[in-house]
């Protein structure tokens, strides 16, 4: 099985550097498993490694779409393995750095994404009730977590019923959520006074940057708070301030207590979903990654 690193953790408590400092030691390239940094002009707010960290180990997935595309946890996955399998072909060390969970889980596990796309037409005539009743006559497992009243969910699994003769539960039990590679995952924490003295510390200096110059300019460029690119931490705290119903400083302190929150539902996901070794000590973490390479 092919080798992957992956350096997890919340925000703020220092992946990228030691994602470099890694990919120096252990002969690697970098994979960014962050959601935001793959758009073009979102710099600031979303921590994307600056030139001088760029060029001391080649990334990935940063700076692949337009401000106002779109991107999917199944597109970072099909990216993703296919970059593995490219620097694994070259004799070197795939390190993906990130903090958004769900991305890694899926590119590392048999996590099977299936097309549900299907002519919602076809059921325009139909009450949700009788859209119920249907699906309770082919798939009765996946009421459990539909309501009669949500259609478009109804829907979908009609539709991933009539493409794949069986139901989302079916699909999904026969996904072992195993390993796909021989993979680290180390995750760098702190005390959760000193992350969070961090966070605040980092967003102070993001506003220092110029974070929001950052943002009219992409507003000037017709980027808009629905695009898809502006939903991250960092950036959609601020559609208020411009629409004039908070001031700066109240927005400010909103990415810092989002942030704060987002950090606590990472280390959730990582402890529940993911077989994480988690290391305050970044040294102790580099002893680490050295005994399970050798």
């Amino acid at each position: 099985m092919q080798k992957v690193l992956v350096i997890a953790g919340p925000t703020a408590v220092g992946k990228t550097q030691f994602g470099i400092r890694c990919a120096s030691l252990f002969n690697g390239e970098i994979i960014s498993g962050d959601s935001i940094q793959i758009y073009k002009g979102l710099d600031i707010g979303s921590a994307k490694p600056d030139e001088n960290e760029l060029s001391q180990a080649k990334h990935y997935l940063i700076d692949i779409k337009e401000a106002d595309g779109s991107y999917s946890v199944k597109e970072f996955q099909e990216l993703s393995r296919k970059y593995i399998d490219q620097i694994s072909s070259e004799g070197k060390l795939p390190i993906i750095v990130g903090g958004t969970g769900l991305y890694i889980k899926a590119c590392l596990y048999d996590y099977q994404f299936f097309e549900e796309d299907g002519e919602d037409d076809q059921y325009e005539d139909l009450s949700n009730e009788e859209l119920y009743e249907l699906l309770k006559e082919k798939d009765p497992e996946a009421l459990e977590k539909i309501h009669v009243n949500n259609r478009r969910r109804l829907i979908r699994a009609l539709n991933i019923y009539e493409k794949h003769h069986k139901g989302i539960s079916e699909i999904k039990a026969q996904q072992e959520h195993r390993p796909i590679y021989d993979c680290l995952i180390i995750g760098l924490t702190a005390p959760r006074k000193v992350l969070f003295e961090r966070i605040n510390e980092r967003v102070d200096r993001m506003m220092e940057k110029g974070l929001v110059k950052e943002i009219k300019t992409l507003l000037d460029q017709g980027i808009t708070f629905d695009d898809q690119s502006m939903q991250g931490i960092g950036y959609k705290e601020f559609r208020a301030y411009f629409e004039k119903e908070k001031s700066l400083e109240e927005c400010v302190e909103d990415i810092k207590i989002h942030s704060r929150h987002f950090a606590k539902r990472q280390y959730t996901f990582f402890n529940h979903q993911l077989d994480v070794k988690w290391f305050e000590d970044k040294q102790e973490a580099l002893e680490e990654v050295e005994q399970w390479l050798t």
